[in-house]
């Protein structure tokens, strides 16, 4: 097998060309200059001390494998481009962590391998250029588990990657169905990070006219009702408890889950009936071996969610480039009631322990 310093090596030649940069990120800050001035990278201080800021939530495209399938990257802004570190040094984020939400999971398996062997590859190569600046979770074809399996073990073992991103469901499917075990395994055994990112269309295809008309609801609702149904399973079903091992983070702080997981343990003693599988402890404490991003919004919203999971379990993410928000740090330095080493760990300490960054 080639290792990832053969990787990096037999790639590097080809950095300056890949069509997924679109233009050279090495010489972003020069551009920088040219379009209006530098941008002063904004460094983060905690207590007087410089922290490293992980962005755990920041998605990217690349063109050559949406083309497999007759896709473009919508929005543009998806492609990575100098404006990218233009807007992590605004934002004071040292970090991102990439990630690509799943659009092969009908593929047949040979278009899903060459998919995700194109994607994965072009995603080290950008780290490669930047290995400061960007890490990124592997692509898995996870409607073929064993498959899945391959992909994230090269993934991490070759490419250096540090984890998967994969959708709250998969064709209808939940992640506890026992035919993603052995992607689940995998995960286990490598320690590598799950980052599981809702697709609307997840719970859209089930109650679609509920979530017509205005407010975006398959957005704003169905996102985090995904990842609430998605998470609820891989807790009822045993899966975290088959896999006790699992490193998962939920995207948008946990969906409705955290708010409300005190009915999921009344549910178990008024009706028993309904959980039939013996858990190893409350499905609430389940929460407390999960890791959940930071985009709840307000500093109220983040108190809570870190009262109900712990704050050593929050990491911080943007959705980046779209525009949920561009105050993610101030939303982790503003919000009450934590201490400076808290904010310190959910800006980047604990992202940085789960992905093996550099202090």
């Amino acid at each position: 097998m080639t290792t990832r310093r053969d990787f990096i090596r037999n790639s590097a030649g080809a950095m300056a060309g890949i069509a997924f940069v679109g233009c050279d990120l090495l010489a972003a800050r020069d551009a920088q200059a040219q379009a209006g001035g530098t941008v002063r990278r904004r460094e983060v201080v905690v207590s007087g001390r410089r922290v490293k800021t992980v962005d755990v939530h920041a998605h990217c495209a690349v063109p050559e494998a949406m083309a497999l399938m007759g896709r473009k990257a919508e929005p543009q802004s998806l492609v990575m481009g100098q404006d990218r570190i233009r807007a992590m040094d605004e934002q004071g984020i040292d970090v991102e962590a990439l990630s690509i939400n799943p659009y092969w999971y009908k593929a047949e398996r040979d278009l899903a391998r060459q998919l995700i062997k194109v994607q994965n590859e072009k995603l080290a190569e950008l780290c490669a250029s930047q290995p400061d600046r960007f890490i990124a979770f592997a692509s898995v074809a996870l409607q073929h588990p064993d498959l899945a399996a391959q992909q994230l073990e090269e993934g991490v073992r070759k490419l250096g990657l540090r984890g998967a991103a994969i959708g709250g469901s998969v064709n209808g499917e939940e992640l506890s169905d026992p035919k993603f075990q052995p992607f689940w395994a995998k995960a286990e055994q490598l320690g590598a990070l799950v980052f599981i990112h809702p697709q609307a269309a997840g719970v859209a295809a089930e109650i679609p006219r509920r979530l017509k008309g205005n407010g975006g609801l398959e957005n704003v609702i169905g996102n985090p009702l995904e990842t609430t149904i998605a998470l609820s399973h891989l807790i009822f079903e045993g899966t975290l408890d088959r896999f006790p091992g699992l490193k998962i983070c939920a995207a948008h702080g946990g969906g409705y889950l955290p708010s409300y997981a005190a009915r999921s343990d009344a549910g178990c003693v008024t009706f028993p009936d309904r959980c039939p599988k013996p858990l190893k402890k409350r499905p609430s404490e389940y929460l407390r071996q999960l890791y959940y991003d930071s985009i709840v919004f307000t500093p109220e919203a983040l108190r809570h969610l870190a009262a109900e999971v712990g704050s050593g379990q929050i990491v911080m993410g943007t959705d980046y480039p779209f525009p949920w928000t561009k105050t993610a740090v101030d939303h982790i330095l503003d919000t009450p009631g934590l201490s400076d080493s808290e904010r310190a760990a959910i800006l980047g300490g604990t992202a940085s322990r789960l992905l093996r960054i550099k202090a």
